[in-house]
């Protein structure tokens, strides 16, 4: 690869093999070089892809700005997290973390206190995630001589969660994760017992809310199959057809969304087995 463009010692423009433009990320590989020199391999750190223009220019923006130790740091706690959960996760999440680690350092060399409101929320529904960000604490304690509270390791964790929806923003991860605590409350006032969270039933019913949560989010739905099972499962599960109702309603006056017979279905299903197993 050569040089296409300089934009400070540490980060470089350039082309890969196949003519896709990339940014180039390593200690010092800028430095008194020029255009169309090669790059030196040995100093390649990071190679981020440049596919989208407006993501390219806010990566351009963001990397140039923030001290390198920082960003190589972010970098290997999203290759931890890809290991850790085996999977691919969406390219923003270098823009989005690495903006709020160098965010979060900075409150805390200024002495700002931070509290995640949802903190307890996400220790219960993406578990492993916040344990991933409380390896990332240790990472950047490790890297960058700093400690984080533990509240920082769940809005790490907040950011993987949204990596792996394949939102744009946090924001919105937040909003599911609010979605699903006001859905447990529905099933919890409803029957008036306390869920057993260390269940297998209650971990696969939260593994159903996100995805059902998400499905809310991007206007998709599970369409209707089979009326006459939903029949016979609507009389089977009459209890906890009665509190899927509950949250259908609440569904449809905070998102304007009417949930089908077959999402009403799951639901239900899910809600008899937490129950019955929970009584």
């Amino acid at each position: 690869m050569k040089i296409v463009k300089i934009i400070n010692n540490n980060l470089i423009q350039s082309f890969d093999n196949t003519g896709k433009e990339v940014l180039v990320m390593g200690c010092g590989l800028g430095f008194k070089r020029r255009i169309g020199d090669e790059i030196n391999k040995d100093k390649i750190e990071k190679v981020y892809a440049l596919e989208d223009k407006n993501y390219s220019n806010k990566l351009i923006a963001l990397l140039s700005d923030i001290p390198l130790e920082v960003i190589q740091t972010t970098n290997e706690i999203v290759s931890y997290a890809k290991y850790s959960l085996g999977k691919k996760l969406n390219d923003n999440i270098y823009i989005l973390l690495t903006d709020h680690i160098n965010f979060a350092i900075e409150r805390v060399n200024k002495g700002f206190q931070y509290k995640n409101a949802l903190l307890w929320e996400i220790k219960r529904f993406y578990n492993h995630e916040f344990l991933i960000g409380k390896e990332a604490l240790q990472i950047i304690k490790k890297k960058l001589k700093i400690d984080l509270p533990e509240d920082e390791a769940a809005s790490i964790a907040l950011h993987i969660v949204n990596a792996q929806l394949n939102f744009n923003n946090v924001s919105e991860t937040m909003d599911i994760t609010k979605m699903i605590q006001r859905i447990l409350n529905i099933v919890k006032f409803h029957y008036n017992l306390e869920l057993d969270e260390y269940s297998l039933h209650y971990e696969r019913f939260i593994t159903h809310l996100k995805f059902f949560a998400q499905r809310i989010f991007n206007g998709s739905e599970i369409q209707d199959e089979d009326k006459k099972l939903y029949e016979i499962m609507r009389e089977r599960c009459r209890e906890a057809y009665l509190c899927a109702e509950k949250i259908k309603k609440y569904i449809k006056k905070e998102f304007k969304t009417e949930l089908t017979n077959e999402e009403m279905m799951y639901l239900a299903v899910h809600i008899n087995r937490i129950t019955k197993q929970t009584e």
